[in-house]
């Protein structure tokens, strides 16, 4: 018999009462009846069940307790001991299958201390943030037994459908790989957990002898089974090419639910079941949205979706009414959403089905459609062979012109990245690539390298009176002569503006660059003919050397720039060597190692 028409309710705010509190007549007083009553919906609060029971003369005296919840949390039985104390039995997800019952049944079951003539009052202590639901009956066993039979036949049933359904759909995405049978497989065994779970039969078979872990309860599987039917409809309907909006619709509900089973882990479970349950405002427009457009482009799947979506839809509404004490549990909307699942299934499957036909159909014709087109294209190219010849040749001429203009300007892209359009010596780019492999090869060979930084004195009032094409003119003259006076082997190179800079190599390499910036003093300083104008500037050379000044390219530019820096301070218009007042340190050589001056030649 049902028992919730004749229990009292009382809600537990903030957790503060517990069993010794009832004895308090200010907390009798709360009691409110619960006029059939069997949930309350998704609460954060504990909630307080007061039962009374009391024997007739012919009724027998040893009753059970069943508390047929789909899931709970937390569910504490409070019966009267024989020293006047409670005894306290635990329930729920947080314990294990064995310790939470008398007897091996899918439900809460307990076993009640025989009835006498006397009243017998009991509490329960309910809490699941998710949904508190309790409904309540008293059984004899034997009764109870022959019950658990009939109804573990009929589910049983449910569970060889929709497992018939899912090992025959898994072939057929082995033979095809198509992603709607892969999240069809996942969206009904995803459904077939949820049953089992919400059935109490995974608990008694599948995990009895630990807690129910968070990633298979209440929260978690209907989010894994919402996020994969959200796939399933995607990919069944097409979604990404022919309902965009409703794509972006059912991609953020699969995030959604992501964030609930993350929200479920970190122990947030009344945030993750509302998120499950407001859910239903956008995945389920979105998948109705998408088959009704579909079905009537023609899509005939869409009609199947729609007809076994509509089942699922009437089941969760249901689950969900039930979650939030809308509707409140009952034998007759138990079994609803496993037989829903069950028919969604068949017709899922009837759906894949035909899209197999489909798919048929469309690779038929288009082999069709590829034979008349091979049929065609010979004949063409029989008839044209001598003109597809010229073609080729043709063609293949233009090729090869076309690879020579790539060749031509693959050399000319190489030259502008590494040489200076107005002077056509060597860049920045240029040296740093050629100092580092000669800095490379002279540790090798323990040669020595030179370093000179040359800068014009006095440019800018060239360009200031004359004008920039005097000032070009005297640079592509200063550019000139540095190639005149070095070595083949030597590098030179415009650094930007009035710099330049010259790379010298091999064992005499510091005799070379004292002579060779003796001799650009002078050489640099000649005076250049602009139209009726003798244009002369100075130069400021810095010199720096590889291994005695610096080890590496770094230190030895920053060491060359200090030299030319001292020559300007001088009074310009000379050369200095790095050292030459006297051989540096090695505290002072360690610190220009160390010390990595961000150049504009980095």
């Amino acid at each position: 018999m049902s028992l919730n028409g004749d229990i009292e309710l009382l809600e537990d705010r903030g957790a503060q009462l517990s069993i010794v509190d009832m004895a308090d007549p200010a907390v009798q007083s709360r009691f409110k009846p619960a006029n059939g009553r069997a949930s309350v919906g998704q609460s954060t609060s504990p909630w307080w069940i007061k039962v009374t029971l009391q024997r007739e003369s012919n009724s027998p005296s040893q009753w059970w307790l069943e508390v047929g919840s789909v899931t709970q949390l937390d569910l504490r039985l409070y019966l009267p001991g024989a020293d006047g104390n409670w005894q306290e039995r635990e329930s729920g997800e947080r314990v294990s299958y064995k310790q939470s019952r008398d007897h091996d049944f899918r439900h809460m079951l307990f076993k009640l201390p025989p009835l006498d003539q006397a009243p017998l009052t009991f509490y329960l202590r309910s809490y699941d943030p998710a949904g508190n639901s309790f409904p309540l009956r008293t059984w004899q066993l034997d009764q109870l037994i022959q019950a658990s039979a009939e109804e573990n036949l009929a589910l049983g049933v449910v569970y060889g459908i929709i497992a018939a359904l899912l090992l025959y759909n898994l072939f057929i995405f082995f033979s095809l790989r198509d992603s709607a049978y892969f999240w069809y497989v996942l969206t009904t065994a995803g459904a077939l957990l949820m049953i089992v779970s919400m059935s109490g039969h995974g608990f008694q078979y599948l995990w009895p002898d630990n807690p129910v872990p968070f990633w298979l309860d209440r929260v978690t599987l209907p989010s894994l089974w919402g996020f994969c039917a959200c796939r399933f409809t995607q990919c069944l309907m097409q979604t990404r090419s022919h309902v965009r909006w409703a794509h972006h619709l059912l991609s953020f509900a699969c995030a959604c639910y992501v964030i609930a089973i993350a929200l479920e882990g970190l122990g947030q479970r009344n945030i993750a079941a509302w998120i499950i349950a407001l859910l239903s405002l956008t995945s389920i427009p979105a998948a109705l949205g998408s088959a009704l457009i579909r079905w009537r482009q023609g899509y005939f799947p869409a009609l199947l979706y729609l007809c076994g979506y509509g089942l699922i839809l009437g089941s969760i509404s249901l689950a969900l009414m039930r979650a939030t004490g809308l509707v409140q549990p009952a034998a007759w909307n138990a079994y609803v959403f496993p037989l829903s699942v069950a028919a969604e299934s068949i017709l899922f499957s009837f759906a894949l089905a035909y899209r197999i036909q489909t798919l048929k159909q469309e690779k038929a014709e288009a082999l069709i459609q590829a034979d008349r087109e091979k049929t065609a294209r010979m004949a063409q190219m029989q008839g044209s062979a001598d003109e597809l010849q010229n073609a080729v040749q043709l063609r293949t001429a233009e090729l090869a012109a076309a690879n020579q203009q790539l060749c031509e300007r693959e050399r000319d892209l190489r030259h502008a990245a590494f040489h200076d359009p107005l002077t056509e010596l060597p860049n920045r780019r240029f040296l740093v690539e050629r100092c580092e492999a000669a800095l490379a090869n002279a540790r090798r060979q323990s040669e020595a390298t030179a370093l000179l930084l040359i800068d014009l004195d006095h440019f800018k009032p060239i360009n200031d009176k004359y004008g920039h094409d005097a000032g070009d003119l005297m640079l592509q003259s200063i550019a000139q002569r540095l190639r005149e006076h070095v070595r083949s082997g030597d590098a030179v190179a415009r650094l930007g503006g009035d710099e330049f800079a010259v790379l010298i190599c091999g064992a005499d390499a510091e005799q070379h660059a004292r002579d060779i910036a003796s001799r650009l003093l002078d050489e640099l300083a000649k005076p250049v003919s602009y139209g009726a104008e003798r244009l002369t500037v100075t130069i400021s050379i810095g010199v720096a050397l590889y291994p005695r000044h610096a080890s590496n390219f770094t230190t030895l530019y920053k060491a060359a720039d200090q030299m030319l820096y001292k020559v300007k301070s001088r009074g310009r218009s000379g050369s200095a060597v790095c050292g030459e007042d006297g051989e540096l340190s090695s505290e002072a050589r360690l610190h220009l190692d160390v010390l990595s001056v961000p150049s504009g030649l980095l």
